[in-house]
């Protein structure tokens, strides 16, 4: 995948998100970005029920961390801090992001990667985004 310089990278899973700028130009070269601090959720948004009919605790957190990661990154659309947008989730979470992505984050959205790359360095997620 292409991936245009100074494009957000938001790596996420149910429990963590970390997010990177590109500064490359011709491969991806990923710089941390600082993450802010996030409200805590029991569960996601009011208007959504959990994905798993019965959701146990853990999936409501996880779900809920989702809600909040794509309020921020909503949030981050309508003040215009990015252009582009990638975002490389576990496929749980990446389904539970779609569901509250704002029109204009989706407008600006690059592209998915569906894959928990959460532990990796930024290094190894380049190169994942080199491959996709």
């Amino acid at each position: 995948m292409i991936l245009p310089n100074g494009a957000l990278v938001a790596v996420v899973d149910g429990e963590q998100l970390v997010l990177f700028r590109n500064t490359g130009h011709a491969e991806p070269v990923l710089t941390a970005v600082e993450v802010p601090a996030m409200a805590e959720r029991v569960s996601g948004a009011s208007a959504h029920r959990s994905s798993a009919a019965n959701p146990d605790n853990d999936t409501q957190a996880e779900d809920g961390y989702a809600t909040g990661v794509a309020e921020l990154l909503n949030g981050w659309a309508l003040a215009g801090r990015f252009e582009g947008l990638l975002v490389i989730a576990a496929p749980r979470t990446l389904g539970e992001l779609r569901k509250h992505w704002h029109k204009d984050l989706q407008a600006r959205l690059i592209g998915e990667i569906n894959k928990d790359l959460t532990g990796q360095t930024a290094q190894d997620i380049a190169a994942a985004i080199d491959k996709a």
